[in-house]
């Protein structure tokens, strides 16, 4: 399904005005309200593929900030198969046992907060995917095919405005630190943990990652929180249990 020339100008305008007097770290949450404006949804999130697990870069409320949180936590959900397959993935009812099978603990979870369906869309495509756009719904059903071209639209002048954004006087060229959100920042304990988790039990990133989200299930935390108490030492994994 192509999008037509019409259909991305007015979503071009309404984003622009959004965007209007904007700096660089407000530009993500600004692009989620914008996106509340334009597409019959309860709730959105941003997240940018990181190494191994999603960034989240902004949330419309609460509500979408721990859905998206959650898929982070689980490493499952309808972001992580559309960044993976570069394509749409939608579950129109997350209480119907289609959708409940493909992603069981996300389902179940994201349904006792209201939120009965999720639309995610790649932040680019298959060749090359930045993140993800989550739309969430109360009700569960489709997005109508008029809806559904809008949402692409959203997703490729979201992805033309993130990949516009001024990068970080650096050495490295993907350092992107100058403008992200605070809520993609505080990610940084994640990848900082890892690397503890991966000294204290000689455990390669993937393993160390995995760990990291089993032991935060199991305590139901998100991997953010735990990550914040081993970066600060409260928490270690070459204790079993980790104290």
């Amino acid at each position: 399904m192509t999008v037509d020339n019409r259909e991305r100008d007015r979503v071009a305008e309404v984003i622009a005005e959004e965007m209007r007097g904007a700096g660089p770290r407000e530009v993500p949450q600004r692009l989620c309200d914008a996106v509340l404006k334009l597409l019959p949804v309860s709730g959105a999130s941003m997240s940018l593929c990181g190494d191994g697990i999603p960034v989240p870069l902004s949330a419309s409320d609460e509500r979408a900030a721990y859905v998206m949180e959650m898929q982070v936590s689980l490493g499952d959900g309808p972001s992580f198969e559309a960044a993976e397959t570069g394509s749409v993935v939608s579950a129109r009812d997350l209480m119907s046992s289609r959708d409940a099978f493909r992603w069981p603990v996300f389902a179940q979870q994201t349904s006792a907060l209201g939120v009965r369906s999720v639309y995610a869309l790649p932040l680019g495509d298959r060749a090359v995917c930045v993140g993800t756009l989550d739309l969430y719904r109360e009700a569960p059903g489709e997005l109508a095919a008029e809806e559904v071209r809008r949402a692409r639209a959203v997703a490729e002048i979201v992805t033309d405005a993130l990949v516009a954004l001024p990068r970080a006087e650096s050495d490295d060229p993907d350092d992107v630190s100058r403008w992200l959100s605070p809520l993609a920042t505080d990610h940084d304990d994640v990848y900082r943990a890892v690397g503890m988790v991966m000294a204290q039990l000689g455990v390669a990133a993937d393993e160390a990652l995995s760990l990291l989200r089993g032991h935060a299930f199991a305590r139901s935390r998100s991997v953010l929180d735990l990550s914040h108490e081993v970066v600060a030492l409260r928490t270690r994994f070459d204790d079993d249990p980790p104290l």
